[in-house]
């Protein structure tokens, strides 16, 4: 991937190395990190950052004496059981170093590049524009799970078949995103902080403006995960109903059957003075005897409303 580098204006503008390190405005530059090892220096950043991506496990930001460091650790929104999008950052007054191994951040300056024109343009404005570009969609996604959610909901309530496992896997992407909403708001409270007084304090806004954006986000993943419990309930309760009423049938039918359980094995014995096995009328009043005891039966369970 080749290195890009900006200045920051009235939008992003197109220049080299070295249009960034002698110009007035504050810059954004984009590098592999192979190029970042042999050009940090240039930086003037005073750290020595070796990016490994295999150890970014998270979203978060640390305060150095010269500069401000970090790392981000994206959830892939289209495919959430994807891994992660990794890359690091490195910033101070003049500007901010991305460290990307793939095209993350490419993509996302280009479609800053597309929308968003400023009439006062800041690097803690590019920064807060390009955290809105990492949650742009998130609002509509959230909405998605939600409507899927209320289907399956729905689903059970009417008593049909239900993929519960889809709603297993939403809570599931609910909770990676949940934890990657404190790792944003961890950053931008640690920005806001502006240990360094690396940004202008009229311009701090811009970061507790994100940060409430991500709390309300956060919000409502709270709340669509406790609707994934509540349908989990819903679903075990239904099912421990329909489980209770096949109890119930089968104890019925097995009471109904005790006495003519009884009734057969009595005259199975075959004793040889038995007057029954002899009178002519024997076998219809045990048959006659048994409808009437099942029939009874059934009665006596409907009035009770145990059918």
């Amino acid at each position: 991937m080749e290195a890009m580098y900006y200045l920051i204006n009235s939008n992003l503008t197109m220049s080299s190395l070295e249009g960034c390190l002698h110009s007035d405005s504050q810059y954004v530059v984009v590098l592999s990190p192979e190029e970042w090892q042999e050009k940090m220096d240039s930086f003037e950043l005073g750290i020595d950052m070796e990016i490994n991506i295999d150890e970014i496990h998270s979203t978060k930001a640390e305060v150095n004496y010269d500069s401000v460091t970090g790392t981000f650790s994206l959830p892939n929104r289209n495919d959430m059981s994807a891994p992660y999008r990794k890359f690091a950052f490195a910033l101070d007054e003049k500007g901010i170093v991305f460290i990307d191994p793939e095209d993350t951040v490419r993509k996302t300056i280009n479609r800053i590049i597309a929308t968003k024109k400023w009439r006062m343009p800041s690097l803690e404005r590019f920064i807060y524009d390009f955290l809105e570009q990492i949650i742009h969609d998130d609002l509509q996604i959230l909405e998605i799970y939600e409507r899927e959610l209320d289907e399956i909901d729905q689903k059970i309530d009417d008593d049909k078949e239900t993929d519960l496992q889809r709603a297993n896997d939403i809570r599931g992407y609910l909770r990676d995103l949940r934890i990657h909403y404190d790792h944003l708001m961890d950053l931008a409270q640690e920005l806001e902080e502006n240990e360094n007084n690396f940004f202008k304090p009229d311009n701090i806004r811009f970061f507790r403006l994100f940060s409430n954006r991500v709390s309300r986000l956060s919000d409502m993943v709270h709340s669509l995960l406790d609707y994934t419990i509540q349908i989990r309930d819903t679903y075990e309760s239904r099912l421990e109903v329909k489980q209770n009423r096949i109890m119930t049938i089968l104890t019925v039918v097995t009471t109904i059957f005790m006495p003519l359980t009884l009734l057969a094995g009595w005259y199975g014995m075959n004793f040889r003075y038995m007057p029954e096995l002899e009178s002519v009328y024997g076998y219809p009043v045990v048959i006659i005897v048994s409808a009437v005891i099942v029939i009874g039966s059934l009665i006596f369970f409907k009035l009770k409303k145990w059918l």
